[in-house]
């Protein structure tokens, strides 16, 4: 189980059915789990938007709020996470949200032979 610095505030809570996502817990009782891989999509925000990342972790507590169970995930037709009664949120949920949008430069040109 990891632990990750924005969130040692919260409540750490060990789940043996799901041991490579991390659970946490606000103190309403509204939980989310934060798979490896958005974990390591949301450090990526930081570095590119280092002024906005504020925004959206305060996003992400505001989701979880509004919803009560939430997994972060890395993919959501792929998680790693087995939860019932959780929605399931790539980082670009959270961030569109927010207007801070990813230019995707690796897909392949438009140009043909």
């Amino acid at each position: 189980m990891n632990t990750y610095l924005e969130f040692t505030n919260l409540k750490n809570i060990s789940d043996q059915e799901n041991p490579f996502s991390t659970l946490y817990e606000y103190e309403d009782g509204s939980r989310f789990y934060i798979e490896p891989i958005f974990y390591t999509q949301l450090r990526g925000f930081k570095e590119r938007y280092p002024n906005e990342y504020h925004l959206i972790i305060k996003e992400m507590e505001k989701i979880t709020k509004k919803n009560r169970r939430v997994v972060f995930t890395g993919n959501f037709e792929f998680p790693q996470t087995v939860a019932q009664d959780y929605i399931f949120l790539e980082i670009t949920d959270v961030t569109n949200l927010l207007h801070i949008y990813v230019e995707d430069k690796s897909r392949g040109s438009d140009y043909g032979d």
